[in-house]
Formats: C-alpha cells, sequence, structure tokens
C-alpha cells in the first residue's frame, strides 16, 4: 500500500483537516517531537487505496541568520553584514521540526502540502520539501510526488473540494518571501545594531532594549510623529459663524446654517451680522425633497477588519489577528489574511446565509433575505488571493469567549450586510434668503433601514423639521456672531494608521499587525485612550535624526518600491538575485552615509535625554577602580562606572539588587543579584564575567549559576544539585540568596523547586547518592516546625530519594523526582577535569576534592585547566 504524508501549518489544523477527510474515522499518535500529532487514516488517492499520515509544522521551519561570527556585536563592523555569508537555521530548535518531518516522511510516495495559502505558506512548503525530499520513494516521478492543497475555509466543501483539485507549490512566491527575509535581516541588524551601540553607550535614560531600525517599522513610526509634529506646530485661529434663529410658529423655533459657513476676518462678519439685523424676516426660495442611500458595505478583507476592530471594538491588531487565526483554525471564519473584498462568481452566498438562519441575534433578518431574496453584493476588488473573510459555522457567545464572539459577530453581521438592501431616507433641505444672504436647514426621516437592522452601530434616527411653505417669509428670532477656533488634529487612532500604511503599501494583510506591535514594544509610540498612538521622545527623536540625516530612512516610498519589486519576483516577472542586489546596494550607501552623519542625530539626543554618567544610582563597587558603578535601571538596565568609562549588561525583566557586598574572586568586581519575584528564581553575578566570560566553556550572559570557576563559593561546582526535571542541558543550583527560605533553581529554563519554611539552613556536602548521583545535603530544621519524628534537628540525605526528605520539596510534579525521571540520573552540573559532566563519585565540577583549595587566584586557574 502506498503511503501519502500530509503537512499542515499547525497541529491544531492538522486535527480539524485530518478529521473531515477522513470522516472522523482515524488514530492519532504524538509525534517523536512531541510537538505535532500524526493522524493516520485510509482512504483513495489517484485511483489506488493510501495510508494517509497527517501531521504539522509549527509556523517556518527555518529562520535566516547571519553563520556564528557574524553574531557577535562586538566583533563584527555592521557595514559587514550587507555582505556577511548566511545560512538557513531551525526556527525553533527544540522542536527538532526537521529530524520529526524526515522520520514521517521516510519511504512516503505523496507528500501534500496544507499550508496556509498566502506567500508565506508557500515558503513554509518548500521549506518542508527540503527537509523530506531526499527520504522518500523513488517510485514515482518527483512532479508526481509533491501536491499542494489550496482553500480558503476548515469546512468539509472547501477541505474536500481542495483535496480533490490539488496543484503544485509557487516556487515563485517562495522566492519573494526569501528576498524579504534577507532584505530585512541584513538592513535591519546593520542599522540596529550601530544606532543601539552608539546611543545605548553614551546615554542612560532611553528606556528601551532596542534602538532598532526597520524598512516597513520606521515608515510607520513616521506616519505617528509626522501628526505629532502638526500638532505640536499648530497654531489656532479664530473664527466666527453667522448663526439665525427663525420663528415657524409660536414657540417653535429653527436655527439655520450660513452658506458661507464661517469666516476668519471678524469685521467682515460684522458687516454679515449688520446685513442680516436689518431684516426683520427670513423667506423661504426653495424646498427641495430627495430620497438618499446610504450603501451597504463591500466585503470584508483584512485592512477593514483591522480597522474596525481597534475603532469600534477596541482590539489592538495584534491581538485581532491572533483571535480570527483562532476562528479560522476551528472553522468559524474563512481565512482571514486576504487582501480581496469582491466574492467570487462561484461564492454559495446563499448556502452561507443560510446557516446564520437560526441564530437567536440575526436569525429573523436571515430568514427574511432568504425569503425576499439576497441583493447582488457590491463590486470590490478582486486582488486573486482568498475570497473575503465570511462566516463559515454558526456559533454562541458561550462556546466561543467574550473577544472571540465580539470578533465573530462583527464579521457575521458585515457578511449579512452585504447582501442586505441599501438604508434608504428621505432628505429635506429648506432653503432661505435673508438680504443676499443664504441659509438652509436639513432634516431626514428613514424610509427603509435595509442593512442596517444588521450593522445597527450605523443606523439612522429620523431628524424632524418643521414643514416650510416656498415663498413664505418667517420671524427672525436671534442674530448673531459665534466665536470659535480652530483646534489641532488629534494624534492618529490605529485605525487611521492601518488605513495609511495600506495607502501607502506598508507592509501586508498579514505584517501590517506586526509593524504596529513593534513600535509599541519598542518604546517608540504608547496606545493612549481611543487606541490613539502617541509617540515617545525616543521615537520623535529617532525620526527627526534620520530626517535630519536622510529623509528617505523614513519615507514610505523606498519600502512601497521594494514591496513592487518583491511583488514582481513573486509573479515570476523579477529575478530573485537582482531585485535583491538592487536594494541591498541603496540600502547599503544609505547606511554608510548614516554612519557618516550620525552626529547630526546625536545632536538632537543630546537634547533629550541624559548621559550615562548623569543617570542612575550607585549600587556595586566597579572591580578596576573600586568606585562605585550606577546602575541604569531603564531599558536595557546596566551598570556604569564613570571612572572607567565602561558599561557593563545586566539580565533584563527582574530586579538587581547589591548581594551581601560579596567580590567576585577572579576580578574583585562586587556580586549583584538578579531576582524574578518572591515565587521566582534568582541568581547571583558578576558583572564583568557576566559581559567577558572568564572560562572556555561560558558565554555572555551566564551568572554564578553557570559558572565553572572550581571553587567559588557562588559558582555551579559548589552549588549545583541534581539535573533539571524539565530541561535537558540545565541544573537545579542551590538558592541561598533568600535565606531562611530555602530553595532550588534551573539555570537555564525556569524551573524553582521549593523547600519548606521548616528547613532553616542547607548545606551542600560532598557526597552524592548512590541511587540517583545528586547530592547529598545537610539539612537544620526549624525546632517548632520539625517534621523529623525523633526530634533531632538535623538530618543527612538525598532531597530526591530519601522519604524523610521528598516531601520537603514544593510546587514540583511528583512524577518529576520518581526514579524513571531523568533528573536523578543526571551529571554533576560543573566540569569535571576530563572536560565532561560530572558524574559519580568524583563530584564532577571539583578541582582535586581531597586537596585543600590553592590560595591565589593563578593557582586555582591552573588547577582548574591542568
Amino acid at each position: 500500500m502506498k503511503t501519502a504524508l500530509m503537512v499542515a501549518e499547525k497541529p491544531s489544523l492538522a486535527q480539524a483537516v485530518a478529521k473531515i477527510l477522513s470522516n472522523g474515522n482515524m488514530s492519532s499518535r504524538k509525534g517523536s517531537n512531541a510537538a505535532c500529532s500524526v493522524h493516520e487514516y485510509t482512504g483513495k488517492f489517484q485511483g489506488d487505496t493510501v495510508r494517509f499520515k497527517f501531521t504539522s509544522v509549527c509556523g517556518h521551519v527555518f529562520g535566516l541568520d547571519f553563520i556564528g561570527k557574524y553574531n557577535n556585536w562586538d566583533r563584527v563592523d555592521p557595514v559587514e553584514l550587507f555582505n556577511a555569508p548566511t545560512h538557513k537555521k531551525e526556527a525553533t530548535e527544540k522542536l527538532r521540526m526537521p529530524q520529526f518531518l524526515e522520520k514521517e516522511a521516510r519511504g512516503v510516495d505523496y507528500l501534500i502540502l496544507w499550508l496556509d495559502c498566502d506567500k508565506e505558506g508557500e515558503n513554509i512548503c518548500f521549506e518542508v520539501i527540503e527537509c523530506v525530499k531526499n527520504v522518500m520513494s523513488n517510485s514515482i516521478r518527483r512532479e508526481n510526488q509533491i501536491f499542494r492543497a489550496k482553500f480558503s475555509a476548515i469546512t468539509e466543501t472547501d477541505i474536500k473540494k481542495a483535496m480533490n483539485s490539488l496543484a503544485y507549490p509557487n516556487k515563485n512566491e517562495a522566492l519573494s518571501v526569501d528576498a524579504r527575509q534577507e532584505m530585512d535581516l541584513r538592513i535591519g541588524c546593520a542599522f540596529t545594531r550601530y544606532q543601539t551601540k552608539f546611543f545605548q553607550g553614551k546615554y542612560g535614560d532611553l528606556d528601551s532594549t532596542l534602538i532598532s531600525y526597520g524598512p516597513c517599522q520606521t515608515p510607520t513610526l513616521g506616519f505617528c510623529v509626522e501628526r505629532h509634529d502638526k500638532i505640536q506646530s499648530f497654531k489656532p485661529e479664530n473664527f466666527w459663524v453667522l448663526q439665525v434663529k427663525v420663528e415657524h410658529s409660536p414657540g417653535k423655533h429653527v436655527n439655520l446654517d450660513w452658506s458661507r459657513v464661517r469666516l476668519f476676518d471678524k469685521e467682515v462678519a460684522q458687516i454679515f451680522l449688520n446685513i442680516v439685523k436689518s431684516f426683520s424676516e427670513a423667506k423661504v426660495t426653495d424646498v427641495i425633497k430627495k430620497e438618499k442611500v446610504k450603501s451597504r458595505p463591500q466585503a470584508l478583507n483584512t485592512v477593514e477588519l483591522l480597522k474596525v476592530a481597534s475603532s469600534g471594538l477596541g482590539i489592538g491588531p495584534h491581538v485581532t489577528m491572533q483571535i480570527a487565526e483562532r476562528l479560522y483554525i476551528q472553522g468559524y471564519i474563512s481565512y482571514p489574511r486576504t487582501e480581496t473584498t469582491q466574492y467570487p462568481d462561484n461564492f454559495d452566498l446563499r448556502g452561507t446565509l443560510k446557516i446564520q438562519s437560526s441564530s437567536s441575534h440575526w436569525g429573523k433578518e436571515v430568514r427574511q433575505l432568504l425569503e425576499t431574496g439576497l441583493q447582488k453584493p457590491k463590486k470590490g476588488h478582486d486582488v486573486g488571493d482568498h475570497p473575503p473573510i465570511t462566516p463559515m459555522r454558526s456559533a454562541t457567545e458561550a462556546e466561543l469567549g467574550h473577544d472571540n464572539w465580539r470578533l465573530y459577530d462583527y464579521i457575521t453581521r458585515h457578511f449579512i450586510a452585504t447582501v442586505s438592501p441599501d438604508c434608504k431616507y428621505l432628505q429635506t433641505t429648506t432653503h432661505f434668503s435673508i438680504g443676499n444672504e443664504k441659509f438652509s436647514c436639513s432634516g431626514k426621516v428613514l424610509l427603509e433601514a435595509g442593512y442596517t437592522n444588521v450593522m445597527t452601530w450605523q443606523s439612522l434616527s429620523d431628524e424632524h423639521v418643521p414643514v416650510f411653505e416656498r415663498g413664505a417669509s418667517y420671524k427672525i428670532q436671534e442674530a448673531k456672531l459665534a466665536d470659535r477656533q480652530t483646534n489641532p488634529p488629534d494624534f492618529l487612532t490605529e485605525s487611521e494608521l492601518i488605513g495609511l500604511m495600506e495607502k501607502h503599501g506598508i507592509g501586508t494583510d498579514a505584517s501590517i499587525s506586526v509593524h504596529i506591535n513593534n513600535i509599541c514594544e519598542r518604546n517608540y509610540v504608547n496606545i493612549i485612550s481611543g487606541r490613539k498612538l502617541k509617540p515617545t521622545p525616543l521615537g520623535i527623536v529617532l525620526v527627526h535624526g534620520y530626517q535630519k540625516i536622510d529623509i528617505d530612512l523614513v519615507l514610505s516610498t523606498m519600502r512601497s518600491s521594494v514591496e513592487q519589486q518583491l511583488n514582481l519576483i513573486a509573479l515570476g516577472k523579477a529575478d530573485f538575485q537582482d531585485v535583491l542586489k538592487h536594494a541591498l546596494d541603496i540600502f547599503e550607501r544609505k547606511f554608510r552615509y548614516f554612519v557618516k552623519n550620525i552626529s547630526g542625530m546625536d545632536e538632537l539626543f543630546e537634547v533629550s535625554f541624559s548621559s550615562l554618567a548623569a543617570t542612575g544610582r550607585p549600587l556595586s563597587r566597579c572591580g578596576k577602580c573600586r568606585r562605585y558603578m550606577k546602575f541604569v535601571q531603564a531599558k536595557p538596565s546596566r551598570l556604569h562606572c564613570s571612572h572607567c568609562d565602561e558599561t557593563y549588561n545586566l539580565p533584563q525583566n527582574g530586579n538587581i539588587k547589591l548581594y551581601k557586598e560579596l567580590k567576585c574572586p577572579l576580578d574583585d568586581f562586587e556580586l549583584v543579584l538578579w531576582s524574578s519575584g518572591a515565587k521566582g528564581k534568582n541568581y547571583p553575578l558578576c558583572p564583568y564575567c557576566y559581559n567577558n566570560p572568564p572560562f572556555r566553556d561560558m558565554k555572555k550572559g551566564m551568572g554564578c549559576n553557570e559558572c565553572t570557576h572550581p571553587t567559588c563559593a557562588y559558582g555551579l561546582s559548589t552549588n549545583d544539585i541534581a539535573g533539571c526535571f524539565d530541561c535537558e542541558p540545565g541544573t537545579l543550583v542551590l538558592d541561598s540568596s533568600g535565606a531562611p527560605k530555602w530553595k532550588m533553581a534551573c539555570n537555564k529554563c525556569n524551573l524553582v523547586v521549593n523547600l519548606k519554611d521548616c528547613v532553616i539552613k542547607v548545606t551542600r556536602s560532598e557526597d552524592i547518592c548512590e541511587e540517583c548521583e545528586a547530592a547529598i545535603l545537610e539539612l537544620d530544621f526549624n525546632k517548632e516546625r520539625n517534621p523529623l519524628h525523633d526530634g533531632a534537628l538535623q538530618h543527612v540525605g538525598c532531597l530526591f530519594c530519601d522519604p524523610l526528605l521528598k516531601p520537603l520539596m514544593t510546587n514540583i510534579k511528583q512524577v518529576s523526582i520518581s526514579r524513571s525521571g531523568r533528573g536523578r540520573g543526571r551529571g554533576r552540573g560543573g566540569m569535571s577535569r576530563r572536560g565532561g559532566r560530572g558524574r559519580g563519585r568524583g563530584r564532577g565540577g571539583g578541582a582535586g576534592r581531597g586537596r585543600p583549595p590553592p590560595k591565589d587566584k593563578m593557582a586555582q586557574l591552573a588547577a582548574y585547566f591542568v
């Protein structure tokens, strides 16, 4: 029997599609990478009985990155990144996705790709092909082995139709994504590395981990700052409005609108007021009644969905796309990333509408439409990607949850509105003359609610005005000038920004939300009330700096031009290498010019931010000059020694404090303690060693809990307890910083094992457990809460094997410490003298446990390396 491997983009999507294709008759098993499942069933394919295996990836299999040495910020000039060699590496190494795909594809006859039907999905298709092509069966010609399923919704109709009309992957669309990835990597990394190092090395209150540049991100920020600049430069002007009130009947007055609207010259406005006051009556010159139409909406695309979700529902673009993706995978809506606003000719509008006929929210309107007939949807724009976003299943708020329901509710109402009649109303406009000055008043009466029955927020209310007779005159009750002032524009809303990005070709329907989220996370803008985007001082200075040096770096025209060329690659009308080389050559020249003229931007930074020396508070002593270094708390948190003019990076997203004024035995820098909170993990670190690893087996960014110094009292070799239960490379390290509250924490992952508060002191001995090779501990107990039945206040044993000590560990799963658990068979954490993980009685990290420790630092290092 032949075998077919089918691959979707996400595990949940694989399960949903497999269930449809197998008619629910399938078996499932966990994949070897534990993240993806494999669903198996037997069916027909190309006339043969075939065993289908349906699994998935988790997004991109590979990511583009520079090769090893070019990832070192300190050793590589950023300009080299424009030509530095790159390679594809696993997007998420712990998933072991290439090995998983290779294993499942070994010997299969067919590969059917169910990745999302957009350019990114097409690119992932070829990543999957690269993983499996060498292990597939050779019994069939390659062009008859690999197929692509095209679908827009997770419904039985769409999925089975896609399975019966398989196509082939589009190499050109995949290449356009490769080009975009490489451009963004080279351009973004070069500018980001240079300006991050330059400005963070000089200023202490930037409050941003990265000073990033992005070909899409920066023009997006530019729109926000442009609006900010208009607000700042706005000068209010006084203007005057002539207001007239006439008496229709006793006690009933009507306000008239002046045809000139307003005047900015008070003296001229006063002249018109005097003219009007010279008359006692206003004459009706015309009464016009006209039936008007408020048109139903076009079919819904991604950009419109993002705009309405932000302005109408108060949900940001990034969260909106996450919710829409969930609804799509669960089969409630069609594919949510589309630029098309016109339904295909063969789209089953009636069938899609009929699904909603039993709803308690809009079922009445749907049934009425089905009886009276659907209106032909408005003509929109067909990009040729996916049909507009439509509901595919009926749902209730109880089964979806609050925010999911709100978005689904809008999508469904919008769809119903597209096939509903227009809203019609009668507008009555009465024109008046007072001398030569013209005035009017208007009212409207609703004739037919149409689509506003479902899109209720757009409904119209009657605005009644009295009936005036043509040629009749009415007494002027009041005439006066109203003094007013022009108002500045407001900050851009997310909805307005999305519209500007679409108009200027910044990003795609899939990436617009990502770019907006990036400028928020980088602390370039803040979201204020009404989901308005207010630029921060950092965002403002950056944009003004780009404008001062090279305005093209912040204008939308550069990226818009690049996007057009990328689309030509996707259509097969432009060469991948030519487009890539042309764009990178332009940006490399701009980068060199930017570096040469960085002083222009630096002048703006000097005005807005404080120098490192003037920022922060004294915290710990420098090991070189013995003066206090200042702790700069603003992102990225770091220590700065103004005397040595040196800056030392620190771990982020936690609290930093001085660690008992203890010193590193290697460099005399005072240790600091990083903490993720009372219930999280803590570890000490030496600021110098953290930035300049002292040993070859250490990497930059390692604290004392990973330091392989052989005798240091704060290092791994003297505090390791056992291998981590949750991650392969980690080691549980004793944390004494919170004593008398003791705990162990993994030095790689976030696992924390607390000991009960009856333990008041823990000492790690030189012995190890015979059964699990964990460290033997000496525990002292509180007299009042002593768990020992014999009254002893001290006990020596293994936490994982001793039945008296095992219950002392909290917030840890019992399975983790069972005899089959890998945590007890681990090495001892430190590095043995033979270069590997220590195991057994040698205690791994020892520099000769039976001998006294060397007296000086050089002797310590000699004992470690020799």
